[in-house]
């Protein structure tokens, strides 16, 4: 029989990617959302048809428990969140209760409701925050600079906490920034490629940004949902760190920007201070050998791939072009 997977936050990035992921490998596939006035379903529109859309909410604990007894799913993937890092600190308290409290609701309902179940919590590299040793694997102390980041180390922690406490199949997947065509406009490189791509189309002159030199290790999210899946398969539950083991820094991501499309970035790019954090995170470079060793997981798509990719995207939907 085939298998059931319930993904929370199926509309965003990671939702969309591992839900196509899913399909093709023959998974029932539900998908749940919140009850609102304007979901965005743009993400997963060409799947629609083949996934059911259910109502639930990690700030409702009945909901979610509800969602667990009606479709008993096999796997759960909790991708939901407030995980805008900005956001987090002009609604800290909104984001704690999605991001924190949320992971405890459903592992609560999976606990009283379907204990077999495997569960996939979404880890942050934003836990490690100020740094304490580079590169960041599974063993580095956390040190979070967001109340988002905070909320993740929470959400964490608690999945530990469950599957040490009740002996659930939890895992937590410790993932490095993961980009695409489809990650948000507010994130920063989805911010630049169609930022590029607007100047180069003659819709805008200038793109105003923060830190030129914050690093990340930025990797492809087709990639690192396939990570997410291979952590359910495994004999037994552990934390893995999903990264590419490069960094590059927001003025690289720049560069190579506006070079594939034959601008010169220092033409069009204005530092805005009103961009910095509070807190910020300066360097973020991942260690992926346990995930290669115990789950045979690499990346296949490097940096300067990702990034043209991006662009030819914002291109090609601003004019029109599918």
């Amino acid at each position: 029989m085939a298998k059931t997977a319930l993904i929370t936050g199926i509309t965003g990035q990671d939702g969309s990617y591992l839900a196509e992921f899913l399909l093709e490998k023959g998974y029932r596939v539900i998908g749940m959302v919140r009850r609102t006035s304007t979901v965005n379903f743009d993400r997963i529109q060409h799947i629609q048809d083949h996934i059911e859309i259910v109502q639930g909410d990690l700030l409702d604990q009945s909901s979610l428990i509800d969602l667990v007894r009606t479709y008993q799913p096999d796997e759960v993937y909790n991708l939901a969140a407030q995980s805008f890092v900005p956001t987090s600190f002009s609604q800290p308290v909104l984001t704690g209760e999605f991001t924190a409290l949320g992971v405890t609701r459903i592992l609560e309902a999976i606990r009283h409701v379907k204990p077999d179940a495997r569960f996939y919590q979404a880890s942050s590299s934003e836990m490690f925050g100020k740094v304490v040793e580079v590169p960041q694997r599974e063993t580095t102390p956390f040190y979070p600079r967001s109340p988002y980041g905070v909320a993740k180390v929470y959400g964490h922690w608690i999945t530990v906490n469950y599957r040490e406490s009740y002996n659930l199949f939890a895992c937590s997947g410790i993932l490095f920034n993961h980009e695409s065509p489809r990650r948000g406009l507010e994130f920063v490189t989805r911010k630049v490629t169609h930022g590029v791509a607007r100047i180069k189309l003659g819709l805008q002159r200038e793109l105003r940004i923060g830190n030129l030199e914050a690093r990340r290790d930025w990797g492809f999210a087709g990639d690192y949902v396939r990570a997410m899946w291979l952590m359910l398969q495994q004999d037994r539950p552990d934390d893995y760190v999903i990264a590419t083991g490069t960094t590059h820094s927001v003025r690289e991501l720049c560069e190579i920007a506006f070079r594939h499309v034959g601008l010169n970035w220092e033409d069009h790019v204005v530092v805005d201070p009103r961009f910095y954090r509070p807190a910020e995170v300066d360097l973020l470079v991942g260690d992926a050998s346990k995930a290669r060793r115990m789950l045979g997981w690499q990346p296949s798509m490097d940096f300067e791939t990702l990034v043209r990719m991006m662009v030819d995207a914002d291109l090609a939907m601003l004019r029109g072009v599918e």
